[in-house]
């Protein structure tokens, strides 16, 4: 039987490639609205994030989220993205 194939995506962090379900999506749709994408199928600029506190902390200390979406991030985003880890 042919196995199924696992979708890799890339942690804009820790650069590690990662199944896609062990990932969480940060998405900017073409409004300017940057929301956590937690289905992973939203339309827009999406970038994935490794759910580790560490990870989400070195992310909100480089601003690395804003570079990649081109849009400054609010608080409210990594305050969600840190109650997923939990």
């Amino acid at each position: 039987m042919k196995q199924k194939k696992i979708p890799m995506r890339t942690c804009v962090v820790s650069r590690e490639k990662l199944p896609k379900r062990e990932l969480i999506r940060i998405v900017r749709n073409k409004d300017g609205k940057v929301f956590v994408d937690q289905t992973g199928k939203q339309n827009g600029k999406g970038v994935y994030l490794k759910l580790d506190k560490d990870i989400i902390s070195k992310a909100k200390k480089s601003k690395i989220l804003d570079k990649y979406l081109e849009i400054e991030i609010s608080e409210v985003i990594y305050e969600e993205l840190e109650n997923l880890v939990k």
